[in-house]
């Protein structure tokens, strides 16, 4: 994790601080200037203001602070600066003998459990944590394909999820996208996979989950149901130098609304690989928050595709942009929209990733 800091205000504090130093030199340690007692340290940043004020400054300022003193002090310090679990930081908690490591803040989201565990590990200490899932070795909703970039559409119902996986109750669960090994272990005996829509609203489960790039119509029936939006597209673009990011984007909504597919599950938006950057792409991506892929013009030329165009080989090189450079960008995965035309300057297709599996 980048951005940590360790903030130590004991001498044994600060010797604990360093040792961790050691094992993760790029965190920084913070502590009072009153200890430093001139020996040049420069693994320690020596602080002259208030801690009440440095812990401020650091909670705001990181990703994960740890703090090596009490966990009541702690609580104190930074209670009045508390927003909600996606925008606070991990907080870890080590006593003044390292004999714990508390999971104090984020555990799940903030990735505070998982550093308290290796922590713990790396200085022999025991971890402390209490968040229901990880005590019932059970599913973390909030974390469902999070390191495999997966996006929660709507997280309102979440926490009732939750309740519903670490309470036992019946969970239902259809998947049509992503990798399908977003669990590793055996799925809890409360977990039913289904095979289909249809089936899992037929389940009578008490909470859903659906693992989708598609629209999802008529969920009225499915409580508390969370949807999970893998990275699975990849939008093609065959476009002139003069196409505007508007047209770009009200191309590739109109591709995705009229296949029912999810603006969420975009990955990468990919074309042809030209001396210059087109500047409606180049805009539109950065609108829509999506990185762009180039592909050189021989690697389309090399690519088989349903819709092959002689006008646009005449003009780029190779009889296919938007489909071609789809299927490249995708790893070779499915072409599962071919090229849509937006006369007179823009045509839209869109693949999707080949999916791991077990």
């Amino acid at each position: 994790m980048d951005d940590v800091s360790v903030l130590a205000i004991t001498k044994n504090g600060i010797r604990t601080g360093l040792n961790l130093k050691k094992i993760f030199p790029n965190w920084n340690v913070f502590a009072p200037d009153k200890f430093d007692v001139g020996d040049n340290n420069y693994n320690i940043t020596w602080y002259s203001e208030p801690t009440t004020q440095k812990i401020v400054e650091l909670f705001h300022n990181s990703n994960a602070l740890i703090c090596i003193f009490s966990l009541g002090a702690v609580i104190r310090l930074i209670a009045p600066h508390l927003k909600n679990k996606k925008t606070d930081p991990a907080v870890l908690v080590i006593d003044d003998q390292s004999n714990f490591v508390i999971s104090a803040l984020s555990g799940h989201i903030g990735g505070a459990n998982e550093l308290a565990l290796d922590l713990a590990t790396h200085i022999g200490a025991t971890p402390v944590i209490t968040t229901a899932a990880d005590v019932n070795k059970t599913i973390s909703v909030d974390l469902i394909g999070r390191k495999l970039g997966w996006q929660i559409e709507d997280d309102s119902a979440v926490t009732r999820l939750s309740a519903h996986m670490v309470n036992g109750n019946s969970i239902g669960v259809f998947q049509d996208a992503g990798e399908k090994n977003w669990y590793a272990k055996k799925l809890p005996s409360n977990v039913t996979i289904y095979d289909n829509l249809a089936s899992l609203k037929r389940s009578n489960s008490q909470g859903h989950i659906i693992i989708s790039d598609k629209i999802i119509h008529d969920t009225s029936t499915l409580t508390d149901l969370v949807v999970y939006r893998p990275p699975t597209l990849v939008v093609g673009v065959g476009l002139h130098w003069d196409t505007s990011k508007d047209t770009i984007q009200n191309g590739i909504t109109k591709t995705l609304e009229k296949f029912d597919l999810n603006p969420i599950s975009i990955s990468l938006l990919a074309s042809i690989k030209k001396p210059q950057d087109i500047p409606g792409l180049a805009q539109a991506a950065l609108d829509m928050h999506i990185p762009i892929e180039y592909v050189d013009r021989n690697d389309l030329a090399q690519t088989k595709t349903p819709n092959p165009s002689d006008t646009v080989k005449a003009f780029e090189g190779t009889a296919s942009v938007s489909e071609a450079a789809a299927i490249i960008a995708s790893s070779n995965g499915t072409l599962i929209v071919e090229k849509q035309k937006f006369p007179p300057n823009l045509t839209i297709a869109i693949a999707k990733k080949g999916e791991k599996t077990n």
